[in-house]
């Protein structure tokens, strides 16, 4: 008996996905219409441009919906679309940069199509390491983390996962890009403790990455930011180092944008300035749409407006956090777990920046912030998700009626 996918979809995830992406388009509408009308452009411009990702992102969903799972863990799939990815990384060097760092590929007249490699890393590295951990399953319950080294500490085959995972992490660092490479980092520590390995490397995993991070800011804060400064491509960095360490202080210069971040959460109290009614959007949080747009969320709608989107982001996050645990196989359970950690990771580390709990980093709010190419790869997540839910039911149910023959 063949039981069709149409009928499996999971509304408790594609729901809360929908209602986020149009609140998405509405505070993207919100954060960029008055600047656009005060340069005399077009008001609705970026919120056409995001809705167009949109409907690409709805038809991506549909077609991977549709897709059979047994294509998309091909070996030869994976590679391919890594080594794509790869090429536009390093293509990207040519391009000019952005706020620092030669994130963007612009194509097309008046570089109209813009892809950004980066942002494709994070999902593509939850891809590999599943398919990569999932063939080594037996081994990882058998002999535990040594399953993933092979015995070997330092790589020693092109093909290692490890390797692999270093030489696309330099790439994005070489940008450089340390918002993205940061997020890359942490999914990869997600899917190796995904992976079936003791907890206990999760444990010191997790040591280590707070240790190096407050080791990293006291160096910097020792030596000094202006030396840092001096360093070969990271003097945006250095930039973003002096306001989180003072902003006050850089109020004008480096500081703008976390202290104009500040007062738009302070402007928004509990129930907001209204929708539309942001002050600093206008002129004073550059960037606005994108890496602060969730500082404009609180202050046109207050702490309880923004903690009601974080609850429903959150609730996304749970649901595909249950089709992980629930999953029965590995592949299916560590996709929709790198998933998971990829929406979880890219929120806690734009709240920190916006908040100034960690440096400023360049990272989007995810659906909120204006994004097409975010928006993109965070539905081809769902999409993965989705499907790997439907499979799971249909063979639970299919397990059932053939029990029930017997």
């Amino acid at each position: 008996m063949k039981i069709d996918k149409q009928h499996l979809l999971n509304y408790s995830i594609l729901i809360p996905y929908l209602i986020l992406s149009i609140i998405g388009l509405i505070m993207i509408y919100s954060t960029t219409s008055a600047l656009q009308v005060q340069n005399e452009g077009n008001p609705f411009k970026l919120l056409l441009s995001q809705a167009g990702y949109w409907v690409i992102s709805l038809v991506a969903i549909y077609i991977i919906y549709r897709m059979k799972l047994s294509f998309l863990r091909r070996t030869g799939l994976i590679s391919v679309t890594l080594l794509i990815d790869g090429f536009l990384l390093v293509i990207s060097h040519f391009f000019d940069a952005v706020n620092g760092a030669h994130g963007w590929i612009r194509l097309g007249p008046g570089g109209i199509i813009g892809l950004q490699p980066a942002e494709y890393l994070k999902l593509l590295i939850v891809w590999y390491l599943a398919h990569q951990f999932a063939k080594i399953q037996g081994e990882i319950r058998k002999y535990d983390y040594q399953a993933l080294t092979k015995g070997q500490w330092i790589p020693n085959k092109l093909n290692d996962w490890r390797l692999v995972s270093l030489v696309f992490l330099g790439l994005v660092a070489s940008l450089p890009d340390l918002g993205n490479a940061v997020i890359v980092a942490l999914i990869i520590v997600v899917m190796v403790t995904a992976s079936g390995i003791g907890y206990r490397w999760f444990s010191t995993a997790l040591l280590g990455i707070v240790s190096a991070s407050a080791l990293l800011l006291g160096t910097i804060r020792v030596l000094g930011v202006e030396f840092v400064a001096k360093i070969p491509l990271f003097g945006y960095i250095a930039r973003r180092f002096a306001a989180y360490f003072n902003p006050f202080e850089n109020a004008t210069e480096s500081g703008w944008q976390l202290t104009n971040s500040y007062y738009a959460m302070s402007n928004g109290g509990w129930f907001g300035r209204g929708l539309g009614n942001s002050i600093e959007k206008n002129g004073y949080l550059v960037e606005a749409h994108t890496d602060f747009a969730f500082s404009i969320v609180i202050e046109e709608l207050g702490f309880l407006g923004a903690s009601l989107i974080l609850a429903l982001l959150f609730f996304l996050i749970l649901r595909i956090i249950v089709v992980g645990i629930r999953a029965k196989n590995p592949f299916n359970a560590m996709m929709a777990l790198g998933v998971a950690g990829m929406l979880l990771v890219q929120t806690f580390v734009n709240i920190g920046g916006i908040s100034g709990l960690i440096p400023a980093t360049g990272v989007t709010f995810p659906f909120i912030s204006q994004g097409g190419n975010s928006l993109l790869i965070i539905s081809i997540g769902i999409a993965f998700v989705l499907n790997i839910d439907a499979n799971e039911k249909r063979e639970l149910i299919q397990e059932e009626i053939e029990r029930t023959m017997i």
